[in-house]
């Protein structure tokens, strides 16, 4: 982060990025319209999520991610750091539970972004290159803490196919968020799209290419093809700020939930995108003003 933090109380710190953290989650959860996703106007393709139950969610992580940058200024042996924010996002995971009624809303973003959170309150730096590149060498180490096995959809799918999923992405440093949906959100602001467009567009980015195992984990191989040749479609149509874009995300939507099947692995990446350019442009864009109505359906 920059250096004018230097001076700030190491709980400011923590407390700021903890903030952040959950501003990104809930950005992304209201960010519309999102095939197939939970978002500030539908459930998508899910019957036990909503959008309050997203936020609700995102807001009962943030004393996780605030621990776990108060856990990254206190040391300086990444073995023992890896150790203890093991040990706090198990802890954040069970808060997240608690207020969701024992729902899954987060847990893939508890371990991205809680790294993230990790390699900023290291970095004190805002070059997401280098908090990714640290993030990656924290995910690298393995928990003693953490079990042999979970037996969550995401990890039985990330076996089954042969795909990296949440831990390939992190132990790569997060290739599909700073060299994907980063560059994609900055290109549609500066080609002139809106808000909502340009972070819909990096979302798209994202679902065009990952092997997301939320998507494998529902439908196999044919439904994670129609996620992907989807996302490929709605930005070659131009992307979510233009018309035909609209038509084809419609589209996308409209397949997506024949097939019951939700990328939420993507919408996770979109989350830590969204965390890493606030960090780095203090972009604050209310979420909801943005989502409704700048974006709709009537095409």
């Amino acid at each position: 982060m920059p250096m004018l933090w230097d001076p700030i109380a190491r709980t400011d710190v923590a407390q700021y990025l903890a903030e952040q953290a959950v501003a990104a989650l809930i950005d992304e959860a209201t960010l519309a319209p999102k095939p197939g996703l939970v978002d500030f106007r539908s459930s998508g393709a899910h019957t036990d999520l909503s959008w309050p139950l997203m936020c609700a969610s995102a807001r009962a992580l943030q004393p996780a991610f605030a621990t776990m940058a108060l856990a990254a200024l206190d040391s300086d042996d990444l073995p023992v750091l890896r150790r203890r924010i093991g040990c706090i996002g198990r802890e954040g995971e069970r808060a997240m539970l608690h207020a969701t009624r024992g729902v899954n809303t987060h847990r893939g973003a508890i371990w991205a972004i809680g790294l993230l959170v990790t390699a900023a309150a290291r970095s004190f730096d805002d070059a997401h290159q280098k908090v990714a590149v640290l993030a990656g060498a924290l995910a690298r180490i393995e928990d003693p803490g953490a079990p042999l096995t979970t037996g969550h959809k995401g990890e039985r799918a990330r076996l089954i196919y042969g795909v990296g999923g949440a831990k390939g992405q992190a132990r790569a440093g997060f290739p599909h968020v700073v060299s994907v949906a980063l560059p994609t959100l900055r290109r549609s602001r500066a080609a002139g799209d809106m808000e909502n467009a340009a972070r819909l567009n990096a979302l798209l980015s994202v679902m065009a290419t990952l092997d997301d195992t939320c998507v494998l984990a529902r439908g196999g191989t044919a439904a994670l093809a129609c996620v992907q040749d989807g996302a490929k479609a709605v930005l070659a149509a131009g992307g979510a700020g233009t018309l035909p874009g609209r038509t084809a995300l419609r589209e996308l939507e409209m397949a997506l939930l024949e097939r019951n099947v939700s990328p939420g692995g993507a919408a996770d990446l979109l989350a830590a995108a969204l965390f890493l350019d606030r960090l780095g442009n203090e972009h604050t864009v209310d979420a909801t003003a943005t989502s409704t109505g700048e974006i709709n359906w009537n095409v």
